[in-house]
C-alpha cells in the first residue's frame, strides 16, 4: 500500500479526490490538509509515499513547498492538482521533479489514469535491481495512455470529444434520451446524434430500446448502462 496525503483547502474538492483515491486499492489515504502549515506538520509525522498538492493554499502557495519538501522529505512523490495554469507554477513545479500536473477539475477517469500509471512506476522502479534502455523508455517516453489509445481506436466518423459529451448527455438523462433529443443537447442533427448512440450501444456502453409515443410510432430511446 502507498500512503497518500491531500493538500487541499477546499473540502469539497477534497471530498472529491478521497473518494476517488478510495477506488485505488493499492493507495491509502493517511491525511489530509487544508493549508501549508497542516501538510508540513502531516509530513513530518507520517510516513507519506505521495502527496497531492494544491497551489492555492490560504497561508502560502503550494509550489512555496516544494523547495522545503525535497530538502526534508526528498523520498515524497508530489502531485499538484490545481485550479491554477499560470506557466510560471508549472515551470517551478517540473524543476522540483513533481509526478504530474492536474488542472481542476479532475475527472475520475483522469485521476484514475494518473494514479495507476503513477503505481504502475512505482512498482517497477522498486522491482528491480538495476535499469536497461527499455525500462528507461518506459517510465521517460511514457507509454499511451487510455485516453490516448481510446482516441485512435475510434471508427471512422466518431470523435472523441463528441462521444464524451454524448455519454455525459446520457448520465445526465437516467430515464434515456432519443436521438432527436440527443441531438438538440449536441448542438447536432439526429442522424450524428443517432450514429454516436448506436456507437456506445455497440461498445456496451448503452443499451436502447423501442418506446410508443404520442403518435404510437416506435422510438428509439437510448441509456447509459449502469456503471458507465
Amino acid at each position: 500500500m502507498l500512503n497518500v496525503v491531500i493538500a487541499e483547502d477546499d473540502f469539497r474538492v477534497a471530498q472529491i479526490h478521497e473518494e476517488f483515491l478510495a477506488k485505488n486499492k493499492k493507495m491509502k489515504l493517511v491525511g489530509k490538509a487544508v493549508n501549508a502549515t497542516e501538510t508540513i506538520e502531516i509530513l513530518n509525522s507520517q510516513k507519506v509515499d505521495l502527496l497531492l498538492l494544491d497551489v492555492y493554499m490560504p497561508d502560502k502557495l503550494g509550489t512555496e513547498l516544494l523547495h522545503n519538501i525535497r530538502a526534508e522529505h526528498p523520498n515524497v512523490d508530489i502531485i499538484m492538482i490545481t485550479a491554477a495554469k499560470e506557466k510560471a507554477f508549472l515551470e517551478k513545479a517540473l524543476r522540483y521533479g513533481i509526478e504530474h500536473y492536474l488542472i481542476k477539475p479532475v475527472t475520475l477517469e483522469k485521476f484514475q489514469e494518473t494514479m495507476n500509471n503513477y503505481v504502475r512506476k512505482k512498482m517497477t522502479l522498486e522491482s528491480l535491481s538495476e535499469v536497461d534502455q527499455q525500462v528507461l523508455d518506459s517510465l521517460f517516453s511514457g507509454q499511451k495512455t487510455k485516453e490516448a489509445e481510446k482516441r485512435n481506436n475510434l471508427p471512422p466518423g466518431i470523435d472523441y470529444l463528441t462521444l464524451n459529451k454524448v455519454t455525459s448527455i446520457l448520465r445526465d438523462e437516467k430515464e434515456g434520451i432519443t436521438s432527436e433529443k440527443a441531438g438538440e443537447k449536441m448542438g447536432a442533427s439526429r442522424t450524428t446524434a443517432r450514429r454516436y448512440l448506436e456507437y456506445l450501444v455497440g461498445t456496451k456502453v448503452a443499451t436502447v430500446e423501442h418506446v410508443y409515443g404520442i403518435v404510437g410510432r416506435p422510438e428509439r430511446r437510448y441509456r447509459l448502462i449502469d456503471g458507465e
